[in-house]
């Protein structure tokens, strides 16, 4: 699930996943809530997993985040991860009251906030950037486990995604880029002393649509793919019918190969 807050007419500065800055979405496109989202899917499922990608968590109040997330964890039946970016606007962190400087190493605190209320007991916290005296939070998700991965390309994300997270989310890159960040993650890993082989690497490749490419991507370290097919195959990638179709040839195609 995307966490697409509010689209500016005007923003403050330009969208750093495009060569040109430019946004390939418009106001009228939907980004539903995405813990209001996964709960509406969660109640109606049963063996899918759900993961936010990216929740831009440092424009946001990490002792409501931690509720919310353990809630969702809990009700899902551990169904849920929650992977954390930055946000690129500066608006979304003026509009919501929270600072743009020291994003990095408040959210990298959040997380350890986070983590620290879903153990379900009394804890307390005494922190650069946040403060609080013993406190719990219930329910708290079971065996105190919600992953947390984090996501981004710049260097220092990388780094703390190592340091600190159960895994890597990439956002839109062509295969060769993910080929350098995949290295550069697992040379941090080694350094930070963690096992690669206990660390998520969830990608999505702007230019792999086939078998051959998701197989070298498995053969780099990936453990999963975020993929949408309907921009695979012709057809209108909007419409539901051509989703549900993309969706099964893909199945056929690449899916059924990994098995």
């Amino acid at each position: 699930m995307a966490d697409g807050l509010f689209f500016y007419e005007t923003p403050s500065n330009d969208y750093p996943y495009t060569e040109d800055g430019s946004r390939f979405w418009h106001g009228g496109t939907h980004f539903p809530d995405p813990f209001i989202a996964v709960g509406m899917m969660a109640a109606v499922t049963e063996r899918i997993q759900f993961f936010t990608n990216i929740f831009k968590l440092p424009v946001r109040n990490p002792y409501l985040v931690a509720k919310e997330t353990a809630t969702l964890a809990c009700m899902s039946d551990q169904r849920f991860a929650l992977g954390v970016g930055l946000s690129p606007w500066q608006d979304d962190f003026s509009l919501c009251g929270q600072p743009w400087k020291n994003r990095g190493p408040r959210c990298e605190e959040m997380i350890e906030v986070i983590r620290k209320l879903h153990e379900g007991k009394m804890v307390a916290h005494e922190g650069k950037y946040f403060q609080f005296e013993p406190m719990q939070i219930a329910p708290a998700p079971k065996e105190n486990i919600m992953p947390i991965y984090i996501g981004g390309l710049a260097t220092p994300v990388l780094k703390r995604a190592a340091r600190v997270a159960d895994g890597w989310l990439s956002v839109n890159a062509p295969e060769d880029k993910l080929v350098g960040h995949i290295t550069d993650i697992k040379n941090y890993l080694n350094e930070y002393g963690r096992d690669p082989n206990d660390f998520e690497i969830i990608v999505m490749a702007t230019d792999i649509a086939d078998l051959d490419g998701y197989k070298r991507m498995q053969d780099m370290g990936v453990t999963e793919a975020v993929v949408m097919p309907q921009f695979f195959y012709p057809g209108n990638p909007s419409d539901l019918d051509n989703k549900l179709d993309a969706t099964k040839r893909f199945s056929d195609e690449v899916i059924a190969q990994f098995v």
